[in-house]
């Protein structure tokens, strides 16, 4: 018996400190996201089932799998599981007072304002600029792009379909007249009004590769996604937004989040929030 698989032996097939580091490089190339040792836990968790699903004997076995080509599909379930993160609707609201009294007011009027959701995940974050816009703009023009790296999440923020827990932020004017509350067997849910729904473009898009043609925003969030980045994977990714904000244009990132070291084109106007000159 080889050493590495006396070692799994005795491990009961739990995620060996070589297996986690095979993923680490991995969602690294792939998604630009460094995965500390403490997510180790995270991974071996959300990976389980489908080592379960596909009757292997190993992390390992599962991450030749992924790198084999074989099954394309998988790698991208693999992505979608270990890059689902946390979010609520009007996530850090000092932003979208931010948008109401300062943004949206200095506007040019005639053309649509545009608004780019970089990190969408599950579609609270747009839905809450959307239900903003709705109400400030009026008849005005605006649109939004919404974009994340995993297809599952962006399937549920199609939807837009929630558990009415996940409504505790949401104004409840806002409530009223954007929502629509499930009956029946939809009791205890809550569903964005089709009006908004239609108005968002979601998208998959990785924020590490060559970015799509998306048109010149406003408006970008990308908030409490660059945690995941290292310095160097930042700098590549806020210069590749920085080509879609238009002159005059603002960069939101999360509260915990700094651009310092990161790119000193950009001006700051408050913490987290930055102008294209």
């Amino acid at each position: 018996m080889t050493t590495a698989a006396a070692e799994r032996q005795e491990a009961g097939y739990r995620l060996l400190d070589s297996e986690f580091t095979q993923f680490q490089g991995l969602l690294y190339r792939l998604a630009g996201i460094s995965l500390s040792p403490a997510k180790k836990a995270l991974v071996c968790g959300r990976l389980a089932k489908r080592i379960k699903h596909h009757r292997l004997d190993s992390y390992g076995d599962y991450f030749q799998l992924l790198t084999s080509g074989r099954e394309p599909q998988e790698l991208q379930i693999a992505i979608d599981l270990l890059t689902t993160n946390e979010t609520y609707f009007f996530r850090e609201p000092k932003h979208f007072e931010f948008l109401r009294s300062r943004i949206l007011p200095a506007r040019r009027p005639g053309s649509a304002f545009r608004v780019w959701s970089a990190a969408c995940s599950s579609g609270e974050e747009p839905y809450s600029i959307a239900m903003l816009l709705a109400d400030c703009l009026r008849e005005a023009p605006w649109e939004i792009v919404a974009s994340d790296i995993s297809t599952r999440v962006l399937e549920r923020a199609r939807n837009g379909h929630y558990a009415m827990e996940r409504a505790e932020h949401i104004p409840q004017e806002y409530l009223r007249t954007f929502c629509l509350k499930g009956v029946g067997r939809q009791e205890g849910t809550f569903m964005i009004d089709k009006r908004l729904r239609s108005k968002i473009d979601f998208r998959q898009v990785n924020l590490n590769e060559q970015l799509p043609r998306l048109g010149e925003f406003d408006v970008v969030f990308l908030r409490n996604v660059m945690i995941y980045f290292d310095v160097e994977t930042k700098r590549k990714v806020v210069q590749r937004l920085m080509a879609a904000i238009k002159p005059g244009g603002h960069l939101l990132i999360g509260h915990s989040e700094s651009l310092n070291g990161v790119n000193d084109e950009l001006q700051v106007v408050a913490p987290s929030i930055y102008r294209k000159p």
